[in-house]
């Protein structure tokens, strides 16, 4: 049994409680927590398990690194802080811990992430002995081993495009909904998120990698975007209203391109109500959904629906990044310490968890 903490407990840490107590390789040995408030409460609670695990969560960081796990969930957010986060997991792979974490976009494609990024892991690896492996859903499995799993069935392939398309209002992230993309916000608002760059910096080392894995050289990086407003106001579930006129829908791609040709391409395709820009891809289903289609012969198209917590397909697509991360953690505790991505790292089958009760 592999020691696993788990650090931090929103969206993505309460689903990473359930995922080690479901691995029957890891050993659920701690949960640190950042709000005093939930210092004390245990793990079944705080991972909505409706079971008393025994393991208390803390906010004492260098005690619970200090006892030792082999392994750490880093499920804190790194979207509005990018250093913190760092930080946090450069501090557990000094520790000797194997980090695993969704939470660094410029490590996604370690082999193209930034000198002042890549150099401190690197160096905290040879210190603490310590392994790091950062992936996700969106950056993630849905645009690095599915496509290259997909096109490897292609006699001839001209193109690979990953979707993403989804109902932001089943999103539980108010803020990042409505300030990092803009959604009820004024047409001329600027969302840092879709600010020139941006999108690069959090998907361009997915089409690296894919471009990578393919055997092609990328002439250039580009960014499409297209911003519709609401037609008429709306009120949603979980966010409340979104007024007419504000922006209610945004579409962007990140390109690769390949002798002048858009040949990776990563595409989002982002609503707060379906009413708008309704002549947009939409998912076959529900508030979304992950798709890949693979241009050539054959023509391949997949789409991924997943959905947990009573159907919430936000809560369905975290999940699956958990399992991608979780799922690892016996294969990198085999490996030498390192800086891992996912051509290095298999996709791992649920073995012993096929039919498995749960309590």
């Amino acid at each position: 049994m592999i020691p696993t903490i788990v650090w931090g407990t929103g969206n993505i840490g309460r689903l990473a409680i359930r995922a080690v107590e479901s691995h029957p390789g890891l050993d659920l040995t701690g949960v640190l927590v950042h709000d005093p408030a939930k210092a004390g409460r245990d793990a079944g609670d705080l991972g909505g398990l409706g079971r008393v695990l025994g393991v208390a969560a803390t906010t004492d960081v260098d005690a619970a690194l200090a006892a030792g796990p082999r392994a750490v969930v880093y499920a804190a957010s790194g979207d509005i802080r990018p250093d913190e986060a760092l930080a946090d997991v450069l501090k557990a792979v000094r520790a000797g811990a194997i980090v695993v974490t969704p939470a660094l976009y410029a490590l996604y494609d370690p082999v193209g992430a930034p000198a002042e990024v890549r150099a401190p892991v690197l160096s905290a690896i040879k210190e603490g002995g310590g392994s790091l492996f950062v992936s996700g859903v969106d950056p993630g499995w849905g645009n690095d081993v599915l496509p290259l799993l997909i096109s490897g069935l292609g006699t001839d392939v001209d193109a690979i495009r990953c979707q993403e398309i989804f109902d932001y209002s089943a999103y539980d992230q108010p803020d990042s909904v409505r300030y990092l993309v803009g959604m009820g916000q004024p047409m001329d608002y600027e969302p840092p998120m879709l600010a020139p760059s941006v999108p690069t910096m959090v998907w361009g080392g997915q089409v690296r990698l894919m471009a990578r894995a393919l055997g092609v050289e990328l002439d250039e990086i580009r960014e499409t975007l297209d911003r519709r407003p609401l037609d008429a106001t709306v009120t949603t579930r979980s966010m409340g209203e979104f007024e007419a006129g504000t922006q209610g829908a945004v579409r962007f791609e990140v390109q690769g391109v390949v002798e002048g040709e858009p040949r990776i391409v990563i595409e989002h395709v982002t609503r707060i109500h379906p009413s708008c820009a309704p002549d947009w891809p939409t998912p076959p289903s529900g508030d979304g959904a992950h798709r890949v289609i693979v241009e050539g012969r054959p023509r391949i198209e997949v789409t991924v629906e997943a959905d947990d917590e009573d159907g919430n397909r936000a809560a369905g697509g975290n999940a699956t990044a958990v399992g991608r991360l979780v799922g690892a953690i016996d294969w990198l505790a085999d490996a030498p310490p390192g800086l891992y991505d996912a051509l290095d790292v298999p996709l791992r089958p649920a073995t012993g968890r096929l039919g498995r009760k749960r309590p």
